[in-house]
Order: C-alpha cells, then structure tokens, then sequence
C-alpha cells in the first residue's frame, strides 16, 4: 500500500489527520520542517523534514504516494495584507498541487478554513454557498487561504483524479503543541476572571475533523468544498462549558465593541510603524462577531461525526497536562 502524504504532520490538525489515517491502517508520511518533533510515533509513520512551499522537498515527499492531505499554512495573525501570506498559502499550496498532477495522484485533499465563505446566524448559520465577505475578505490570513481554494477550483478536472477542498472551523483537541487554537483553553483555565470578547465562533472537535477528512479521501466529490463545524457558541457559553468541565468558578468580563475596535486602531497604527502585533482593528472586528456555520453537506457525505465539544475540550486540557503546559 503506497502511504499518504500529509503536511503540517505535527500540527493540531496533521497530528489527529495521521492518528486517524495511522489507525485504519495507512502507511503515512509526514512533513513537518526542519527541527521539529511529531507529538508521537508509529510503525506506520514515516517522516521528512523540509519546507513544502520548495518544489525539490515536494518531488522527494511525493515520490511513491497515492495521496496528499495538505494541512500546513502559515496562520499567524500578527502578519499584515494578503501579500505576507501568498509565499506559504497561495504560491505554496499552487507548487504542491502541480507537483501532485505531476507524480498523478489519485487524491488531492486541501485543508481551507470556513472563513473563506461568508458567515451566517445562530437560526441561519452559513454554508457552502455563503460568499467571501468583509471582514474576513481584509484578513490577510483569510484571503490568502481563499485566492488558494479559489485557485485550485479553478484547475481542470483530469478523469480518475480527486481535488477536494475541507474548510474546519475553529479546532479543540490533543496534540496542539505549539499552541495554536488550544490558547483560548489556557487562556481561562482556573482563572478567577476570565476576559472574553462579545463575539461567537463554530467550534469543532479535532478529532471530528480528522475523520471527516479521511473520509473524503474516497467519499468527497470532485472540486467541491465541504465546512467541518460543529457547534455554534458565544465565547461567554464556550467559557462556561469549560467552567463546568473543570469545576473552577469564574467571572467573565466581556469586552465592550468599542473598547476592542480602539484597541484594534492602535495596534494597526503600531502595525504600520513596524511593530508586529495581532492587535489590529480586522481582528477586533472578528471577535466581536458571531460567525455561525452550517455542518449539513459534510454530515451527509463524508459522515461529518458530532462529537460533544466538552469531550475534546476535556481531552485538550489532559493533553496539556501531560504535556506539562498546565498545572
């Protein structure tokens, strides 16, 4: 059986891909770049080291697979414009695609993100129809990743040849070692006060959106873009499930809109002075939204599973214990 390549292997969502792939018995080879670690290992995982926007680690990387899971992506929010991300998630999701038609793999899954449609609702959440719109059409993270999937929409269909597109919403598991979306867990865990912004978001189990991606390796359709959420909360109702998980008794402190929108002007004032920061006004703008997704289509077709968002979160706060980055 050829292995499965999948990128970002060490990230919270390349981790629980390969976990995933590893246990239906898959031969999988990760890229991760030069001295870093997988947070575990296996028989059936091999891995490279080397950066995955150069086309000379692709052609090693790919050599011998019968797939690709592209998860990696530059997803630092303290960069600014479309134009610092394009190196990574536009120009480097274009190499990896040529060079997957060029070895003919069979199946081409791209890891997008769900702001790259508009966002809906608590009682009309979006879905796959929603157009990109502002504010997440002037994030600079958001529109790279959606001039990528627009991108390889646009490739022609070869005959016995997948491209799928899976676009998770916001990710809650084990193995997020950097941190990446487990810091909204850090940040309140056993905290007295807990400052929240006004806003909402989708949250997914990690673990949800693994198998869903496995999933679409055989039961996504061609070209077509499939949301992996899981359930649509306040950041207040999303604090309060993790005051229940852990027994802690906190006061939330929610942000006023123009507290956070001011805040946001100064940090793009110190933006274009030079400082990198993720304080600016886009990104205050996005807390103080409810960006609410509709999970249907990947329920439907790729078995999307519904598991209880506390689960991941209990799993995600054992994880950081064993890992030492919570006592």
């Amino acid at each position: 059986m050829n292995p499965i390549l999948v990128t970002g292997a060490n990230s919270l969502l390349g981790a629980h891909v390969i976990n995933e792939l590893i246990g239906q018995g898959y031969p999988v080879r990760g890229l991760v770049r030069e001295n870093r670690t997988m947070p575990f290992a296996d028989p059936l995982l091999e891995i490279r080291h080397g950066d995955f926007t150069s086309a000379d680690t692709l052609s090693e990387a790919l050599r011998g697979c019968s797939a690709v899971i592209h998860v990696a992506a530059d997803t630092r929010q303290d960069r600014y414009g479309p134009k610092a991300y394009a190196a990574v998630n536009v120009k480097g999701t274009q190499t990896l695609i040529a060079m997957a038609e060029k070895y003919h793999l069979q199946r081409i899954i791209l890891v997008g993100t769900a702001n790259a449609f508009g966002y809906g609702t608590r009682d009309n959440p979006a879905t796959e129809v929603h157009p990109f719109c502002i504010p997440f059409s002037r994030s600079g993270y958001a529109h790279s990743k959606w001039e990528a999937q627009q991108w390889a929409l646009g490739r022609p269909a070869i005959a016995g040849r997948k491209l799928i597109i899976v676009n998770p919403t916001f990710l809650i598991g084990r193995f997020d070692a950097k941190p990446s979306s487990g810091r909204i867990i850090l940040r309140g865990y056993k905290r007295r006060f807990v400052v929240i912004p006004p806003g909402g978001k989708n949250f997914i189990p990690a673990v949800d959106a693994a198998k869903a991606i496995v999933a679409a390796l055989f039961r996504g359709r061609d070209h077509e873009c499939y949301l992996l959420g899981g359930e649509n909360l306040t950041y207040r109702e999303f604090y309060r499930q993790l005051c229940e998980i852990t027994g802690q008794q906190s006061r939330f402190l929610i942000l006023p809109r123009p507290l956070l929108l001011l805040a946001g002007l100064i940090g793009t004032l110190l933006a274009h002075c030079g400082v990198p920061t993720a304080l600016r006004y886009n990104n205050m703008r996005i807390l103080c939204l409810r960006t609410y997704y509709d999970n249907k289509k990947a329920v439907e077709h790729l078995g999307l599973p519904r598991t209880p968002l506390k689960q991941a979160m209990s799993e995600a706060i054992s994880w950081f214990k064993e890992a030492g980055m919570l006592t």
